[in-house]
């Protein structure tokens, strides 16, 4: 579209050019007996290729000026003329270009006139010197058709060159398109994950309007509200997927302290920690979220709790565990430890044997999220895979390269620490990369004729456990 305008407003700033037609047959006068009259026919299409030439010359164009009382150069007139000779004919065409319609017009049968001069100068100049030219012999040019005022121009052509900006357009931004697309290093998909890095994508969470910095954990994930009215139930049911990913990760040795990290700030790992953790806790699972991030601790406000003794306060021995283990929700499912004090050495911290000790305490009877900061700026997070059982990456859906997100992984291999798997944060729920959410829309819940509302369904897992009266992952004795 943009080349199309640029074509179209192109041809306003160029000067309108007309072109006007005219023509005349070269013709041999002779006494008109049979012979004469074949011979003078063919001498006459011999001279009138001849003549094309004449027809083109500063000679002819000085006559026009003459005439015509120009001002402009023979040189400069010439080029607005063409002059040829139509094939197996004696005729001659000459084409006059001007600015204006009248003036191509005047310009085609003047030079139309000033070839016939110029022509019968050179034949008088080809009689040999003492023969007698006669009335009746010679060679002419008849003009025989006069131009016609043309009623447009013939430059610019707006509709052909809108049609070759349109195609210019179009062929630029294909190929920026493509140029983009081979240059463009973001993460879209889980297949650019698993190809790249063989990981495996534990779980794609939806973008989704609710959430925002003061309001971190979507209404579904408490399992106390899943009927809304817009219908939004796209993340609450991503989040029990990557719930059920989790518990399917090692059957055997499920994971009990996993570290939640991201390559950069802002990719939503402390809104998808958050929100795992309720989900955890509606299955029935013991949880307890530790804010691992010391630098800039975030856990309490997500949760809407007051900050206060946290981490930092265990490990130098000012605070007991029951002392500092916050509640949340009402299945007393899910607990909240704070960072407590920001100190000046949070890597030495976070790497102290204390740390480690204080993270498998709380792994005895509950899975242990830790929220730690950024890969990339910082070797926290790093510290902390080494000493669990492994580390989640999140990453944004079009905003994270895959460079950043193979410089994280290579921090947590330095540390000899484990890359569980990757959460795909913000994917879209519309277009190619997000339709297949279009399968948690409202229609699936069933709705309730009356409210207009839907309806939650229970999932194969939540029945399982109840049929076999059990919970995901381990439980066990409750804090004391």
């Amino acid at each position: 579209m943009v080349g199309g305008l640029v074509a179209f407003g192109w041809t306003f700033t160029q000067a309108k050019v007309y072109s006007a037609n005219s023509s005349g047959i070269v013709s041999l006068q002779s006494n008109g007996d049979i012979g004469s009259n074949a011979v003078g026919d063919s001498l006459s299409k011999s001279k009138a290729t001849t003549y094309v030439q004449v027809g083109e010359s500063r000679a002819v164009a000085q006559l026009v000026i003459t005439a015509l009382g120009l001002t402009t150069s023979p040189e400069d007139l010439v080029g607005n003329i063409s002059v040829t000779n139509v094939k197996d004919t004696p005729t001659i065409a000459v084409t006059a270009r001007a600015s204006t319609a009248d003036g191509a017009k005047t310009l085609a049968d003047a030079w139309i006139s000033g070839l016939a001069a110029q022509i019968k100068i050179i034949e008088a100049q080809s009689i040999a010197p003492g023969a007698a030219a006669t009335d009746g012999d010679g060679i002419f040019l008849v003009p025989v058709e006069s131009a016609i005022v043309p009623a447009s121009p013939i430059f610019p052509n707006v509709r052909l060159t809108v049609a070759i900006g349109l195609l210019v357009g179009l062929i630029l931004g294909l190929a920026y398109a493509i140029v983009r697309n081979l240059l463009d290093r973001r993460i879209r998909t889980v297949e650019a994950v698993e190809r790249q890095f063989g990981l495996s994508v534990i779980g794609t969470l939806p973008t989704d309007k609710r959430l925002s910095d003061e309001h971190r954990i979507v209404p579904e994930a408490d399992g106390a509200d899943y009927v809304t009215e817009s219908g939004q139930h796209a993340l609450a049911e991503a989040l029990r997927e990557l719930r059920t990913n989790l518990q399917f990760m090692n059957v055997d040795d499920p994971p009990r302290i996993i570290v939640v990290t991201s390559p950069l700030p802002n990719d939503g790992k402390s809104t998808v920690t958050a929100n795992l953790a309720v989900t955890l806790a509606a299955a029935g699972q013991k949880v307890v979220v530790v804010d691992g991030d010391l630098r800039k601790p975030s856990v309490t406000t997500a949760f809407g709790l007051v900050p206060g003794v946290g981490i930092t306060d265990l490990l130098i021995g000012k605070a007991e565990i029951q002392d500092v283990l916050q509640p949340w929700g009402s299945s007393g499912n899910l607990l909240i430890l704070g960072a407590g004090s920001i100190p000046p050495n949070p890597s030495e911290l976070l790497g102290s044997q204390g740390m480690n000790i204080l993270l498998h305490e709380l792994a005895r009877d509950a899975i242990v999220l830790v929220d730690a900061p950024p890969l990339l700026p910082v070797t926290d997070a790093a510290v902390l895979a080494a000493r669990t059982d492994g580390a989640i990456v999140v990453i944004s859906a079009g905003k994270t390269t895959s460079d950043e997100l193979q410089k994280a992984l290579a921090n947590i291999a330095k540390t000899s620490g484990k890359t569980l798997g990757v959460i795909l944060n913000r994917v879209p729920t519309k277009g190619a990369i997000g339709r297949g959410y279009g399968y948690y829309a409202a229609a699936y819940y069933g709705t309730d004729g009356k409210t207009k509302h839907a309806t939650r369904r229970v999932t194969v897992e939540e029945a399982s456990a109840v049929v076999n009266n059990v919970v995901p992952f381990r439980t066990g004795s409750d804090f004391r």
